[in-house]
Order: structure tokens, then C-alpha cells, then sequence
């Protein structure tokens, strides 16, 4: 009896022994396996972005706003002459985007600066008027008469622009580059010096 039982003891360590031995390859083979995948994924890497890549990639692209480095917000409105104008139609050129009223003084004092700057230099002059602010249409054509503007006087016939833009004091200027990046912000009038200043760092 003992015998038997010392038989299958030594029978199941020698069938122990067996499977061990022949599982031990798979088990060996596993981090061959596992390294190949982290291989291949760090291989991958170089040809295809991860989708952390792809979202640091998307958050170095400028968005929309009313910061320096922001893309200026899009707009279209009417000029006072009847054609119809969109911010990002200038894309390609450096553009001034100013908020004025003909009652308010500082922009009255910026007035001949901005059509100075406008003639000296190959600048694009968007002036919006706040038209709801003022009295009559005739108001503003004879502000311009008055200062023999050139450039483009839009109509913000709504303010929505305006309130788009976040404006309180006026006047406020914008310049944007070529790319349609805001790269200064002035609040208040600027002399026509500091316009091109401004101007001239927008390459």
C-alpha cells in the first residue's frame, strides 16, 4: 500500500516536473511579446501622433479672442459708402481696426494721425463707426468731409460689433498682422508715431 502511494506521489512530480517544463517557453516568450508591442508602439509613435500629440498640436494653434497672439473675431459690415466689407477678406495684409464716435474728442484728436498713418504707410484702416451713438448718418459723412478721411468708414449700425469686441473707452484700436493675429491693443488715441511703431513690428 505504501508503495502505491509513494508511486503516485513520485508520479505526480515527475507529471509536474513535465508540464513546467513545457509551460516555461510560453511564460518566456511573454515579455519578448510584450516588449515587440511596446516596440512597435514606439516605433508608431514617429509616424503617427498619438492623440495626446495631436491635442498639444491643436492647442498650440491660435484661437479666436481679444488677446495679443489671439485671431481677431471675424466681422462684416456696411461701409458708409454702401459696399459691403469682412475683416478676414485682408488676410494677407496688416490691418488697423479702430472704434470711433464723432462726438467723443479723443477720436476727433486721432482722426488726423490715422489718415496720416494710413497715407505714409501700406496699412489697411477699418474705422467702425458707433452709429447707433450717433444723431444722424449725415453727422458722420460730414466728420469725414471735415477731416478728409480716406479710408473705409463701416457702420456699426447695431454696436454688435463693437460689443463683440468687448469695447468701453473709445477709441480703441487694433492692429493685426497678415496672419489675422491681434499683436496690439491700444486704448485710448494713439499718435501717429506709435502707429507705426506698432506698425512696423507686425512683419
Amino acid at each position: 500500500m505504501k508503495k502505491a502511494v509513494i508511486l503516485i506521489v513520485l508520479l505526480g512530480m515527475v507529471g509536474f516536473a513535465v508540464y513546467d517544463f513545457v509551460d516555461q517557453p510560453d511564460d518566456s516568450a511573454s515579455p519578448d511579446t510584450d516588449e515587440a508591442k511596446e516596440s512597435s508602439s514606439v516605433n508608431g509613435k514617429a509616424t503617427e501622433p498619438s492623440t495626446a500629440d495631436k491635442s498639444e498640436a491643436t492647442t498650440a494653434d491660435p484661437t479666436v479672442g481679444l488677446e495679443m497672439g489671439n485671431i481677431a473675431p471675424d466681422f462684416q459690415l456696411q461701409t458708409l459708402a454702401g459696399k459691403t466689407v469682412k475683416l478676414s477678406d485682408y488676410r494677407g495684409q496688416r490691418v488697423m481696426v479702430n472704434f470711433w464716435a464723432t462726438w467723443c474728442p479723443p477720436c476727433r484728436a486721432e482722426m488726423p494721425d490715422m489718415e496720416k498713418f494710413y497715407q505714409n504707410e501700406d496699412i489697411v484702416i477699418l474705422a467702425i463707426n458707433l452709429t447707433q451713438t450717433e444723431k444722424s448718418l449725415q453727422q458722420v459723412q460730414d466728420f469725414v468731409n471735415e477731416f478728409q478721411v480716406t479710408f473705409p468708414i463701416l457702420l456699426d449700425k447695431q454696436i454688435e460689433v463693437a460689443t463683440n469686441y468687448g469695447i468701453r473707452p473709445i477709441p480703441t484700436s487694433f492692429m493685426i498682422d497678415p496672419n489675422g493675429i491681434i499683436q496690439f491693443k491700444a486704448f485710448g488715441a494713439m499718435s501717429y508715431e506709435r502707429m507705426v511703431q506698432e506698425f512696423e513690428k507686425m512683419k
